[in-house]
């Protein structure tokens, strides 16, 4: 099984940085890409970021320069960098992991349980 685990949620003020860290069992972490989500109340869950094996990286629009992702294949772990975070980034955020089935028909979407980031003065 993928089991993915995020921290490094939590209150920060309009303007401020917060660095999320996702950890993922298994030991084939490096062979697949990973992304981070997001979901506030009422909206639907929405691409923050992918990083692929290479390391080559895509973010949604509304990111404009101020988030960064990487990935530390070592560690089984990747990270949302979040700075100039404004209120409009509250949310829950998780890790996401697409992983094959069993008979590599199709693909599944793995997530964890999610870490609340909440930006408010």
């Amino acid at each position: 099984q993928v089991q993915l685990v995020e921290s490094g949620g939590g209150l920060v003020q309009p303007g401020g940085s917060l660095r999320l860290s996702c950890t993922a069992s298994g030991g084939l972490f490096s062979i697949y890409s990973m992304g981070w989500y997001r979901q506030a109340p009422g909206k639907q869950r929405e691409l923050v970021a992918t990083i692929s094996t290479g390391g080559t990286t895509t973010y949604g629009d509304f990111v404009n320069g101020r988030f960064t992702i990487s990935r530390d294949n070592a560690k089984y772990s990747v990270y949302l960098q979040m700075n100039s975070l404004k209120p409009e980034d509250t949310a829950v955020y998780y890790c996401n992991a697409p992983r094959p089935n069993s008979d590599y028909s199709a693909w599944i979407d793995y997530w964890g349980q999610g870490t609340q980031v909440t930006v408010s003065s």
